[in-house]
């Protein structure tokens, strides 16, 4: 059941840049927030306390960051300061002097321990005495804490934090506030470019006469590599090795910069390939819940480059996908803009019925979510239910708020929170002090106390004994498909037109049979036929019931005689090793070996489309027979072509449900009513003779799952493996450039950057490069997926050697400027007005009238020294959030943009690259102005930034006459900042230089 119930002033700059000046004032590190936020007057003869000296003199005597030290044991980390104390002293006299400046400095207050002394000090939001706090919600709660720490009255002011008191009545208002989180994640994929981005600072740093190691993350960064890992050899107890020994020669240049990069960078953690699933390794080892830095205490908050960064909300922590500028600028103390969301409050009551899983369960909230609408919100869990939810099963849920669109699917901190920290090694102290300052902050739901109503945005109520056994298919996440009724569904989608629920098989064709020989033994594919079967991904592999449920269907398959036929490829690839421990404990792994189920590896695999190749006779019966094949997946996503080309039909599972459809060998079938196969004896066997109850489920969870478990996989986590830790890297702090690397390249953001800011640009004569309608999105702009034979990408690769075997894909080359310039505006279904109706990768070039690949018209007009522009119509840059969607138009030369309406993070990512967004007025466009981009445009803007506000109105002027107004869509006074520099990255250099 579903239930649903002031612009800054220039002066503000000025007085802002006089602060700049002195100090970056960006961290959200405890003292730097706090303490280097003070009001510094240029004429007051006095040179402030600059928080990053003191840093520096810090680090100079701790190992890097808490990465360095064991953060679970607060013994273990006084242990290893020690020898610093007298540093640490004066650090701490510094930041105590500061702390009497903060704005907030009435609320700052100790914690006690319950045996004595304090753990630290926090900012306490019962001591604002305010009773709308008492009904935010908890997620709200976090936004608000952050802002009052980092309250600095530029880029988080006073009206910021006040919008956040006043949810209630501000967030329907769409009101725009910073927010700077904790802590950033990142995957080897989104990582490579952040670090090269780094690298390139650095260089920048020397160039211009100061201290390179100036340049290093200032919130904590951590790093998992596993987004390389495909599952090339299976059914083999070799596969792990076998496969992880192809992900190195694919990728050793990406592993050996990051490797660099690992040593040197301070506030930098790198987590080897082999070691598990980003989002997994989070919530067992890395997410922190509360941080204790120095003896400040707050709430842990991660902004991540992969979406499904959400699943640490189950753990009580905030945390949510974010594009790669986005990820550098909170890596860098930036803060992030973001529209004040709204809360959807989702009640849960009851328990699941026997047999049920968290899949079943996060399939069917998915379903519900995605009717109610919660794009752009948060979505916030409670009741009497979540009592009911293991946090595993909390974190499976929060993993796929992107699939229900969420930003969040959060879940406050309880009991169950404390005991999954105790479960997963977390010590007894470092949980003490969780629980203490979230008790004190007002965090914290105690079940066994009365409840104080929470007000929330909309509601959303589901009874847990209503979810039943489903999947989620064929093409889409919230396509939910109870199981009984699988069958019949199946039947429609053969007979369906095509679209997310059909494949329009003619009714002649729906009895097909391919028979084939695989290895020498007769085989058969019929449409439906399973032809992959995958338990993967960290939106399961990192719950033990539905892992051990798994290896439980397994156990009572062998025992019964079945068998999963050898043409299905069948893989295992847990998201962390402690799946492993736990398996190999339970005595379940051998049963799922005997069904193909072995270890292949520890990373994303089949969830990304890093599925492998299919045998070639399988490819062969597919392809010359048309089969609609099909694949079984406990992922998250499904879409077409993403799994594996030659599987049209994708399902999400839970992974009992994965080795139950492996051993069926279709998807075609009516689980209640038809046998699976035939047993040992010849009698048929039915779903329920191998289908777990819940209690048996529980047994083995509650015996084979340990503490020590998580303590062993991840006490030496850092230490890699064997290919990994040979690996030879320089030791060196600035990165040794390879001009003939085609994965590794210096950008060219700073070269020619001087000390002083380039102040802001305006247009002259800039021809039109593109000129597009509605719904451009990050896709169409940034980008992905292979390297087209024909394209500027693959001209530029053959020139250098590089055979098409060998192209990789775009993702794999992001750390390449050179590649991803080619690349952008390359999707070949891309629509742009000055081809006339033709659709893709080229433009116009206006001058000559040449049709040419858009990356090749913009060099043209670079080398001609002409400024170029690009017309849009609504939600320009709409879909992810995509670094390179900015990065690759501002290496193409593109000044600004003019769209009817921009995606807000796009349009803010625009601005961290300098291009210009403006927005046409309310009822105009190109069209009613009658542009039609072969005119040039001049756009006039004042050279001195002091006389821009944000969102002015700004004149744009064409050759043949005609005269528009526009709005500036800078929206702060910190964009007009970064405008200013010439973007996000050369104005955190210049500020470090200052200090």
């Amino acid at each position: 059941m579903i239930a649903t119930k002031s612009s800054s002033t220039s002066p503000l700059l000025r007085a802002a840049r006089h602060r700049l000046a002195s100090t970056l004032s960006s961290s959200s590190t405890p003292t730097s927030r706090i303490y280097s936020s003070i009001p510094r007057s240029p004429v007051s003869g006095h040179r402030p306390i600059s928080y990053f000296s003191a840093l520096r003199s810090l680090r100079c005597a701790v190992p890097r960051w808490s990465h360095g030290v064991d953060w679970r044991s607060p013994v273990s980390l006084r242990a290893q300061i020690r020898t610093s104390t007298p540093v640490i002293e004066q650090f701490q006299r510094k930041i105590a002097t500061m702390a009497s400046e903060h704005p907030f400095k009435g609320i700052f207050t100790s914690l006690p321990k319950p045996g004595g002394g304090e753990f630290g000090k926090f900012y306490s939001l019962p001591a604002l005495n305010d009773p709308r706090i008492d009904k935010l919600p908890y997620s709200i709660r976090i936004l608000l804490e952050s802002a009052i720490r980092n309250c600095d009255g530029f880029q988080v002011t006073k009206e910021d934090v006040e919008k956040i008191i006043d949810w209630e009545n501000s967030a329907p208002k769409q009101v725009e506030i910073p927010f700077k989180p904790s802590r950033v994640l990142l995957q080897d994929f989104t990582g490579v470019p952040a670090v090269v981005d780094l690298a390139a600072m650095r260089d920048a740093m020397k160039n211009l006469s100061s201290d390179p190691n100036k340049i290093n993350p200032l919130v904590p960064v951590d790093l998992v590599i596993d987004h390389s890992v495909q599952v090339d050899v299976t059914r083999s107890e070799n596969a792990v090795q076998a496969n992880m020994e192809l992900e190195f020669q694919r990728n050793k240049e990406r592993f050996a910069f990051l490797k660099w990069g690992s040593t040197a960078f301070h506030n930098m953690l790198v987590v080897p390939p082999g070691s598990g699933i980003v989002h997994q390794v989070n919530l067992e080892y890395l997410g922190r819940v509360v941080f204790n830095r120095d003896g400040l205490l707050y709430p842990d908050s991660v902004v991540g480059t992969d979406s499904h960064t959400t699943m640490i909300d189950g753990l009580g922590v905030a945390g949510w996908g974010v594009g790669g500028i986005e990820a550098e600028a909170a890596m860098l103390g930036q803060p992030m803009s973001m529209v004040l969301p709204g809360v959807v409050g989702f009640k849960l009551s009851g328990k699941l019925r026997d047999g049920v899983t968290a899949t079943d369960l996060v399939l069917t909230v998915t379903q519900m979510l995605r009717k109610h609408g919660v794009v752009g919100k948060f979505v916030e869990f409670y009741g009497q239910g979540l009592g009911q939810l293991s946090l595993a099963d909390r974190a499976t849920i929060a993993n796929m708020s992107p699939e229900y669109g969420a930003t969040m699917g959060f879940f406050p901190v309880d009991h169950v929170t404390l005991d999954y920290l105790k479960l997963t090694g977390r010590s007894d102290e470092t949980v003490s002090m969780i629980e203490s300052y979230l008790r004190a902050n007002n965090m914290f739901v105690d079940y066994n106390e009365p409840q104080q109503e929470r007000v929330y945005s909309s509601y959303v109520e589901l009874d847990l004994s209503e979810v039943e056994p489903c999947i989620s298919g064929p093409k889409r996440p919230h396509d939910r498909v109870p199981l009984k009724e699988m069958k019949a569904d199946w039947n429609a989608c053969l007979n369906n037109k095509v679209g997310f629920k059909g494949f329009a098989v003619p009714k002649q064709e729906q009895d097909k049979v391919a028979n084939f020989s695989f290895h020498g033994q007769p085989a058969q594919l019929r449409h439906g036929s399973v032809v992959i079967a995958a338990i993967t991904s960290c939106t399961n592999t990192s719950n033990p019931s539905v892992m051990l449920g798994a290896g439980l269907v397994a156990k009572k398959a062998c025992e019964l005689g079945l068998e999963v036929k050898p043409w299905v490829k069948t893989s295992l690839a847990p998201g962390s090793g402690v799946v492993t421990k736990y398996l190999l404990k339970s005595g379940l792994q051998k049963y799922l070996n005997q069904q193909g189920f072995s270890i292949v590896g520890f990373g994303c695999t089949t969830c990304i489309g890093n599925s492998g190749d299919l045998d070639e006779s399988v490819s062969a019966a597919i392809t010359e027979n048309d089969i609609v094949a099909a694949a079984v997946l406990s992922g998250n996503r499904n879409f077409e072509g993403r799994v594996h080309p030659l599987t049209r039909a994708n399902y999400l599972a839970s992974p009992p449900l994965v080795v139950a459809y492996a051993l069926a060998g279709t998807v075609d079938i009516d689980f209640e009513k038809e046998p699976i196969g035939k047993g040992k004896d010849g009698q048929d066997v039915y779903f329920k003779d191998i289908w777990p109850t819940s209690e048996e489920v529980a047994q083995v969870v509650q015996s084979s799952v340990l503490p020590d478990m998580f303590q062993s996989t991840y006490k030496a986590i850092t230490q890699g493996n064997p290919m990994w830790n040979s690996l030879q890297v320089p030791e060196a702090s600035l990165y040794e450039w390879d001009p003939k690397s085609t994965y590794i390249h210096e950008p060219p953001y700073f070269k020619n950057m001087s000390l002083d800011p380039p102040g802001p640009h305006g247009v002259k004569d800039a021809y039109c490069l593109l000129n597009f309608g509605d719904s451009i999105t990050t896709d169409h702009i940034s980008p992905a997926g292979s390297i087209h034979k024909d394209s500027p990408a693959a001209k530029y690769l053959m020139e250098r050697g590089v055979e098409r075997k060998d192209f990789n894909s775009y993702g794999s080359r992001r750390g390449n400027d050179e590649i991803m310039a080619r690349g952008t505006f390359a999707n070949i279904r891309i629509v742009n007005k000055l081809l006339n109706g033709e659709v893709g990768p080229k433009t116009v070039h206006i001058p000559s009238g040449e049709k040419l690949y858009v990356f090749d018209a913009a060099t043209r007009y670079k080398e001609a020294g002409q400024d170029t522009i690009i017309l849009a119509g609504a939600e320009y840059g709409s879909g992810s959030s995509r670094d390179w969607a900015a990065k690759g138009p501002m290496l193409q030369g593109v000044k600004a943009v003019i769209a009817k309406s921009f995606e807000r993070i796009h349009r803010s990512n625009l601005v961290g690259m300098g291009i210009v967004p403006l927005c046409f007025k309310a009822g105009e466009d190109a069209d009613t102005l009658g542009l039609t981009g072969h005119e040039r445009y001049t756009i006039d803007l004042p050279s001195n930034i002091s006389e821009i506000r944000p969102g002015q109105d700004v004149i744009v002027k064409t050759d043949d006459g005609k005269s528009f107004t526009c709005t500036l869509r800078f929206d702060t006074e910190v964009e007009l900042a970064y405008f200013n520099n010439g973007g996000i990255l050369p104005y955190v250099i210049r500020q470090l230089m200052k200090q």
